[in-house]
C-alpha cells in the first residue's frame, strides 16, 4: 500500500504565504496524478488543485486559482502546493492524494478519483 505524507502546515497570519509538500513511500517518486484537498471543520473535503501524471495539466478550484500553484519536483520526489495571500477561509486540514495510474495528461478535483491519501496537515490562518 502506497503511503502518502503531507508536511508544511502551520499557523500563519492573514496575507502570508505557505508551501505544503507531498511525498510518497515509492522511492522512485510519485508517478500518478496528485491532488490537494482541504477540509474545513464541519465541512466536506474540497479539491484545491491537481496535477496530471505527466505534469502537463493542472487544475485549480475557482476560489483559489489566482493564489495557488501546484508543482512537481521529480528530483525531490515531491509535489508542492504554494498558497499566497492566505485568509481565514483557507483554514483547514489539507490532504494530498495520489492515483495508482502513472503518467496521463489529466486530473480531476474529485475525492473519488484518487487511490491513496495522506493523514493531512493542518493550516490555520489567524491573526
Amino acid at each position: 500500500q502506497l503511503q502518502v505524507t503531507e508536511s508544511g502546515g502551520g499557523l500563519v497570519q492573514p496575507g502570508e504565504s505557505l508551501t505544503l509538500s507531498c511525498k510518497s513511500s515509492d522511492f522512485t517518486g510519485i508517478h500518478g496524478a496528485v491532488g490537494w484537498f482541504r477540509q474545513a471543520p464541519g465541512k466536506e473535503r474540497d479539491g484545491i488543485a491537481c496535477i496530471s501524471g505527466n505534469n502537463e495539466v493542472t487544475r485549480y478550484d475557482d476560489s483559489v486559482k489566482d493564489r495557488v500553484t501546484i508543482s512537481r519536483d521529480d528530483a525531490k520526489n515531491t509535489v508542492t502546493l504554494r498558497m499566497d495571500s492566505l485568509g481565514p477561509e483557507d483554514t483547514g486540514l489539507y490532504y494530498c492524494a495520489v492515483t495508482d495510474t502513472g503518467g496521463g495528461n489529466y486530473c480531476w478535483l474529485s475525492t473519488a478519483w484518487f487511490d491513496h491519501w495522506g493523514q493531512g496537515t493542518q493550516v490555520t490562518v489567524s491573526s
